[in-house]
C-alpha cells in the first residue's frame, strides 16, 4: 500500500505526498469524504472495495492526519471518517485531476467554459439531482462565512466578473466565459420575486471575497456572493471547472436545492442565461 521513500526522494515533497495519498484507493476515499460519504458502509458500497483494503486505507489516512475518526453513535460505538483541514487541503488536487480528465481524457483538449449536453461533465452534474449538499458547507463572503444552503435555495456558479480585477487575456475567446455580470443582474432583477417565494439565492465563484464585495457594491447585488477559492464546494459536488489566467474557474451552472439540502434540479450547460434564471425560479417555487 505505502511505498517506503527512497533516500533520494526524502527531500522531495511530491514523493512524500504520493506516499500518503498517491494510492488509487486513498485518493478515491478522499474524493468520497469530500462528497460527504463518511461512514465505512457508505464508502464500501460506493467504492466497491474490499473490507480489508478499506480498513487499511482508512487507518493509513487517519495516521497521516488526512482523516479524523469520530463516533457518530453509541451502543455499539460506530465511527465515521471526516476530512481534517489537512484533508480538505487536497480539494484543489482532486479538482485539478478532474479538470485534466474532463479536458484531456473525456474531452478534446479545447479550453472551454461550457459542456455539451450528454457529455461526462453534464451527466455528472445532472446525477447530483436527488443527492444532498454535505453539511455544513460554509464559504467565505465579504461579510464572513455564509452557509451555502438557507432553506429552499437557488445556487448559481459562474466563472468570474470583470470588476474589479481585469479578466485574463483571451477571456472572450473561451466559450461560456462571458455573461457573468449579465447573470448576476438577471438574478438581481428577480431577487424580490425569489424573496417573496421564500427562496434564497447564492452566487458562487472562485474570485476572492474582496473582489466579489467590490462587484456586489457596484452592481447593488442583494444576495450573498460566496468565494470557493479553496474549492471545497467544487470538490464536494465534483463541479466542472476550467483554468484561465492561472486560476481555476467554475463553469456556469444552476442548482435548485430544497430545505433539506437535497438538490432537486440542475441546469447545465447554461446556454441561455435568461431562460435558465426563469427555469430556476419555476422549479424553486415548488419547494417553498
Amino acid at each position: 500500500m505505502t511505498r517506503e521513500l527512497r533516500e533520494q526522494d526524502v527531500q522531495c515533497s511530491i514523493a512524500q505526498a504520493a506516499s500518503v495519498v498517491g494510492d488509487w484507493w486513498s485518493l478515491l476515499i478522499v474524493r468520497e469524504a469530500a462528497r460527504g460519504r463518511l461512514r465505512f458502509e457508505e464508502l464500501l458500497g460506493e467504492l466497491g472495495i474490499s473490507r480489508k483494503v478499506l480498513t487499511e486505507r482508512l487507518r493509513h489516512l487517519v495516521e497521516h492526519g488526512v482523516l479524523e475518526r469520530r463516533p457518530y453513535q453509541s451502543g455499539p460505538v460506530r465511527h465515521e471518517y471526516a476530512l481534517t483541514d489537512v484533508g480538505w487541503a487536497l480539494a484543489p488536487v482532486l479538482i485539478a485531476m478532474q479538470d485534466w480528465g474532463d479536458r484531456w481524457l473525456a474531452g478534446d483538449g479545447i479550453l472551454t467554459g461550457v459542456a455539451t449536453p450528454g457529455s461526462p461533465e453534464a451527466r455528472r452534474v445532472h446525477a447530483l439531482v436527488g443527492t444532498p449538499i454535505p453539511a455544513p458547507m460554509r464559504l467565505e463572503s465579504a461579510n464572513g462565512p455564509v452557509e451555502v444552503v438557507d432553506g429552499p435555495t437557488v445556487l448559481f456558479t459562474y466563472p468570474a466578473t470583470g470588476v474589479p480585477s481585469p479578466l485574463p487575456p483571451g477571456w472572450s475567446d473561451v466559450p461560456g466565459a462571458l455573461g457573468c455580470t449579465l447573470e448576476n443582474r438577471l438574478f438581481k432583477g428577480m431577487a424580490p420575486t425569489f424573496a417573496a417565494d421564500g427562496i434564497a439565492v447564492r452566487g458562487v465563484s472562485t474570485q476572492r471575497p474582496d473582489e466579489q464585495a467590490v462587484f456586489a457594491e457596484m452592481e447593488e447585488i442583494p444576495f450573498p456572493l460566496l468565494s470557493d477559492t479553496e474549492l471545497r464546494l467544487a470538490a464536494a459536488l465534483r463541479l466542472p471547472t476550467f483554468r484561465s489566467g492561472q486560476v481555476v474557474r467554475l463553469k456556469r451552472l444552476i442548482l435548485v436545492v430544497d430545505a433539506l439540502r437535497v438538490i432537486r434540479h440542475a441546469i447545465f450547460p447554461v446556454l441561455d442565461i435568461p431562460a435558465a434564471v426563469t427555469e430556476a425560479h419555476e422549479h424553486a417555487r415548488t419547494l417553498s
